[in-house]
């Protein structure tokens, strides 16, 4: 059918081109163009959204049901995948979009953008050098499954990341922590040869289409280049610098006298209540606040529900049926004898009305933050899933809105009056604000120097620069030490591959840098929210119920990929990305952090 339109092409401008004014030769033309560029469009949309579908479910039973010695299942899912990088990334397909963005002049800005998506989606898999995409795409398969059929073991018993993330949370034993913490990078020796292949083969994929190397490849989602990339977190990272070297200071003597031993000069890694120290909220107890035990009276099945009833109360509607009948939501009862993927995920399984979330929901404080934050993403599937906006642009204004968004919903799901609302917390309860910003900081601000410093410098070094294998770990904790401040009890060999022992190296590269931007968008959404919507407090604020809220995040998701990030950004709140807001939103935590840090020694460079 695509031959015959382009046959009639052919014709239309043979006749446009010996009769009528320029003007109606210039007009009949574009009307040609686009109506070709429609017809592929519709046809690649259409055959992108079976295969999708089809690919999607296999990797759906992959990551939800990993049976020891099952080879049926990886193979499958292969074939899927094997199949749509066939589609995406066929000669076909890559000289149509290339041959109709050569007349870009002619064509509407949304088909513009469709064809330029589709020549990204082909750089990952270019047909040009097939059996480097089928490599890729078994590497890829033989990753998660070595990833996620790991066995964590721990006195001779297996255990589960639930368990070695309670035992980091809470465990005062530093013997105890550091035998769990290492138990959890075992997993690394296995990972990385897989991550040594992986990183080679996401390389030549992407350089055919022009891309420098995967990270540039993966940056390039943002319209920007991997320096620009670069600069930007740095920039970030030293915007909120004397606040993390203030919080890093107070961890530092904080955890020495609870551990009862000296204060070190950098925080040893076994020390944190989190296995790559990104998270160190579980440090502060905030009295009044801890909905751990209301939690647990309720049961992982009403989080759900409550999370639920939270979009509908903005104007969401209720999710599909199907959500719940296909979902993996909550852990695997101790009698099955097969594992799943014990990262919370949301996903989109055909770019339509099929949504559902893959979680391990359990009755505390961490689930119920974590399921707001993934339906968050589920109702931006849903949002921009409209007639407006095609099957191929049904994603975030940039990645990092995504993360924006679920975040947003995670930090509103935790402030005073929201908790009130449901009950977890009784209205005259007094609460320490000076410790629960502190709490929140412990969140949100010690996530930039690990997600815009670490992690994406790790994985730049490991695209762009192509470090050696036998420098993985040191690389890794050569960056640690630098932006978190982080060192591991003893020298790290090159045995291990403490980098791939993070989810996102192995299954979600060179993008780790969408979360720390997030954060950025998140506090300059609330902000808004905040003061222009509920004239509220912004560490006082109580989303729920209010319609006019749910418009406003409509607003910035309905439009799905089909519009400049910077554009909508510009458009709903009248700004720019900036840091700004972040730092406005703790700068009251600033005067408590150095109050506490009198006296005591910083071992952090006041700059970085």
């Amino acid at each position: 059918m695509i031959k015959k339109s382009f046959l009639l092409f052919g014709v239309i401008s043979t006749i446009i081109s010996c009769s009528g004014s320029e003007e109606q030769k210039q007009l009949t033309q574009k009307y040609a163009i686009e109506e070709q560029v429609d017809l592929f469009l519709e046809t690649y949309n259409t055959k992108y959204q079976d295969l999708l579908y089809q690919s999607a479910e296999a990797s759906w039973t992959l990551n939800t049901k990993i049976v020891q010695g099952d080879s049926i299942t990886s193979k499958i899912a292969e074939e899927k995948e094997e199949e749509f990088a066939a589609f995406t990334g066929s000669k076909e397909n890559i000289e149509n979009a290339q041959k109709f963005l050569a007349q870009k002049s002619m064509l509407s800005d949304l088909q513009i953008k469709q064809l330029e998506t589709i020549l990204y989606f082909a750089a990952s898999n270019p047909e040009t050098i097939l059996e480097v995409v089928k490599k890729t795409i078994k590497a890829n398969t033989n990753q998660v499954k070595t990833l996620f059929g790991h066995s964590f073991v721990y006195k001779g018993k297996d255990i589960s990341t639930n368990f070695i993330d309670s035992v980091l949370r809470s465990s005062k034993n530093l013997d105890e922590r550091l035998s769990i913490w290492k138990a959890s990078k075992e997993v690394g020796k296995d990972l990385k040869s897989g991550l040594v292949d992986l990183r080679s083969l996401r390389n030549q994929c992407v350089q055919p289409l022009g891309y420098k190397n995967y990270f540039d490849y993966q940056v390039s989602d943002y319209g920007l280049k991997s320096a620009e990339m670069i600069s930007i977190n740095r920039k970030i990272i030293q915007d909120i610098w004397p606040l993390y070297r203030e919080l890093h200071t107070w961890a530092r003597y904080e955890l020495a006298k609870q551990y009862e031993v000296s204060v070190p000069d950098l925080l040893p890694a076994h020390w944190l209540p989190n296995r790559w120290g990104q998270d160190w909220t579980s440090m502060v107890e905030v009295k009044g606040i801890n909905i751990d035990d209301k939690l647990s009276q309720k049961g992982p099945k009403w989080i759900v529900e409550q999370a639920e009833q939270f979009y509908v109360s903005l104007g969401f509607p209720a999710l599909p049926e199907s959500f719940y009948e296909k979902s993996s939501l909550y852990p695997l009862a101790d009698s099955v004898d097969y594992k799943k993927n014990n990262h919370a995920s949301a996903w989109h399984m055909n770019n339509a009305e099929d949504v559902r979330s893959l979680m391990s929901v359990e009755p505390n404080t961490e689930w119920w933050e974590t399921t707001l934050h993934e339906l968050g993403h589920i109702y931006y599937y849903m949002t921009y899933s409209n007639e407006n906006v095609p099957i191929i642009l049904r994603g975030g204004a940039n990645r990092a809105y995504h993360e924006a968004i679920g975040s947003l919903l995670g930090l509103a799901s935790l402030q005073k009056p929201f908790l009130q609302s449901y009950g977890l917390i009784s209205n005259n309860v007094q609460v320490n604000d000076t410790l629960l910003l502190l709490k929140e900081a412990l969140n949100y601000v010690v996530l930039i120097p690990w997600a815009s410093g670490v992690m994406t410098e790790f994985e730049y070094a490991l695209y762009d620069q192509n470090i050696p294998p036998d420098a993985f770990n040191k690389t890794w904790w050569k960056l640690k030490k630098k932006y978190q401040g982080i060192e591991p009890n003893e020298e790290r060999s090159e045995l291990y591959c403490d980098a791939a022992t993070k989810t996102h190296i192995n299954n979600d590269p060179a993008q780790y840098y969408d979360y720390a931007l997030s954060y950025v968008l998140l506090f300059q959404f609330h902000q808004h929210i905040a003061n222009t919507i509920l004239n509220q407090d912004p560490h006082r604020t109580n989303y729920y119920g209010n319609k006019k809220v749910g418009d406003f995040l409509k607003e910035l998701m309905k439009p799905g990929a089909t519009v400049d990030w910077r554009e909508n950004l510009k458009n709903n709140i009248g700004t720019q990305m900036s840091a700004e807001p972040m730092l406005s939103y703790f700068e009251p935590l600033m005067d408590y952090l150095k109050l506490k840090n009198k006296g005591r020694r910083y071992t952090l460079p006041e700059k970085i």
